[in-house]
């Protein structure tokens, strides 16, 4: 440009610029104008690109920094999983060599298993034997529940009318009292006997004809007469009576012979001698051996019922 710009001058200068020359010039000078201005845009063109591939040349450096970092966890990664991999390959080949005694165990398993299931089967049948067992003996003992409070009404029912029949005896002379579903009537020697003898006074029989009246109609009882004395021994020898045994089984058998005299069933009672060993008291005063020397007659429910239904279980 200042070349020819220097060149105008001398033309003008020198005067001998011709007018041709001088368009020819003018006409390069646009041209290279021109082609100033295509090389500046150019140029924009080219510093924009250049921007462009710095930004994405550092973009890519990035993205090569994260691509490295990538890797290398990748490569971690892959260390381990070979790891993985041989150890999951070992144990595939145990299981491999080991398939066979896998096989036999299986079977033994399935064995077992149906050997259980036959058990199961076998707990669950006998499971339902029980139950049924069980439904049936709840049965028996609500029966036999029902039969003992019966009879335990039955047994206070007849002491209530033993102690009615006897109420015209003295309190010292007897007692009556219920223990353990059994009436109990304790009579005293002096209601019964005088000492020594086997045979039942007046009084005494009397006594004993009233209570055969209570309970000759209960066909459900079983009677035991009880002789009790105290340790003096018997006086004198006698040939039928060596000791008190021998007295407390005479006075039993008395009792009952009036007994079954009044009314009572012969196969309801029995005659028993306790002697001096069953004493309720130390036979230690006169007081002591008088308690001691008694008759006890016991009244007890017949157990037929419950038996049966105990034996047929």
């Amino acid at each position: 440009m200042k070349h020819f710009s220097l060149l105008v001058i001398l033309l003008f200068a020198n005067g001998c610029v011709l007018q041709k020359k001088y368009d020819e010039l003018l006409a390069e000078k646009l041209k290279f104008e021109n082609q100033l201005h295509e090389c500046n845009d150019k140029l924009s063109v080219s510093n924009a690109k250049r921007d462009s591939l710095l930004s994405l040349s550092t973009a890519l450096a990035n993205d090569t920094m994260q691509l490295n970092e990538t890797i290398r966890t990748t490569s971690k990664e892959l260390s381990t999983l070979k790891a993985e991999h041989e150890q999951l390959n070992s144990y595939y080949n145990n299981l491999l060599n080991n398939s066979g005694k896998l096989s036999k165990d299986l079977a033994e398993q399935q064995k077992n298993l149906l050997a259980i299931k036959e058990n199961l089967e076998q707990t669950r049948q006998l499971n339902e034997q029980l139950n049924a067992d069980l439904e049936l003996r709840e049965k028996k003992v609500k029966e036999l529940e029902e039969i003992l409070r019966k009879k335990e009404e039955a047994a206070n029912a007849l002491k209530n009318k033993i102690t009615e029949a006897l109420l015209s005896f003295k309190g010292s002379d007897l007692s009556i009292e219920m223990k353990n579903g059994k009436v109990y009537v304790s009579l005293a020697e002096k209601l019964l006997f005088k000492s020594g003898s086997t045979v039942v006074d007046p009084k005494g029989v009397q006594a004993l004809q009233q209570l055969a009246q209570a309970v000759k109609s209960q066909q459900n009882i079983e009677i035991m007469v009880e002789g009790h004395t105290d340790n003096v021994p018997i006086a004198g020898n006698q040939k039928y009576m060596q000791d008190n045994w021998d007295l407390s089984v005479l006075r039993a058998t008395s009792i009952v012979r009036i007994l079954t005299s009044s009314g009572v069933t012969p196969n309801q009672v029995i005659a028993a001698g306790k002697g001096e060993f069953y004493p309720i008291t130390e036979n230690k005063t006169v007081e002591d051996k008088q308690k001691n020397r008694r008759t006890e007659i016991i009244i007890t429910p017949n157990l037929d019922v419950l038996f049966s239904i105990l034996n047929n279980e």
